[in-house]
């Protein structure tokens, strides 16, 4: 019985610890919050948009929450033109993104990005604006197509987006992105 007996327990207790070494979904959305605030705590943030939305634009300009969740945080380097896309247009979108948790700032973070930004042999990629029955919008979450609202083609920003509003292998890790994105309007 005493040899039966051992080895479920030494099963059991390898089970235990296995168990804490994952983190609960509370614990993730924890650790996703400490990141994307640790980034905003580098840069000024402004908790609304502009009642005229004239926003500060470059590089030095503040991260606007654009989101009534604080789910995602916009910095204007681009206006771009007055004309913004209506529901149902094809937005083309180069990109880099980088994960908040490797994410350094100050730091040259190239390594760490992905996306087409800098690879001008590619085509760019696109979403139809504010219509997620289709594939080409939903797979990249809410929070790319926000700035939109605002903002017209040739656009550029830069997004802080927690998971819930990113792509839903985003919000299946629990993990929060920087994009730097640039908008266009199709040439045809």
């Amino acid at each position: 019985m005493n040899r039966l007996v051992f080895p479920i327990l030494a099963i059991f207790a390898l089970a235990i610890s296995s168990c804490s070494d994952s983190k609960s979904y509370a614990e993730l959305l924890r650790d996703e919050n400490q990141a994307v605030n640790l980034f905003l705590s580098q840069h000024r943030v402004i908790d609304e948009i502009p009642a005229d939305t004239v926003f500060e634009t470059g590089p030095n300009a503040p991260y606007y929450r654009i989101d009534d969740e604080g789910n995602v945080y916009m910095q204007v380097l681009e206006k771009g033109t007055d004309e913004k896309p209506a529901k149902g247009d094809r937005v083309y979108f180069r990109y880099m993104r980088y994960n908040l948790f490797y994410y350094e700032v100050g730091k040259d973070n190239t390594d760490l990005g992905a996306g087409n930004m800098n690879d001008m042999s590619s085509t760019p990629t696109f979403f139809i604006y504010d219509d997620f029955s289709i594939e080409d919008s939903y797979q990249y979450g809410t929070g790319i197509q926000m700035p939109l609202e605002f903002l017209g083609y040739n656009s550029k920003v830069s997004l802080v987006i927690k998971s819930q509003d990113g792509p839903a292998g985003d919000m299946t890790y629990v993990i929060p992105y920087l994009y730097d994105i640039t908008y266009s309007k199709p040439q045809i």
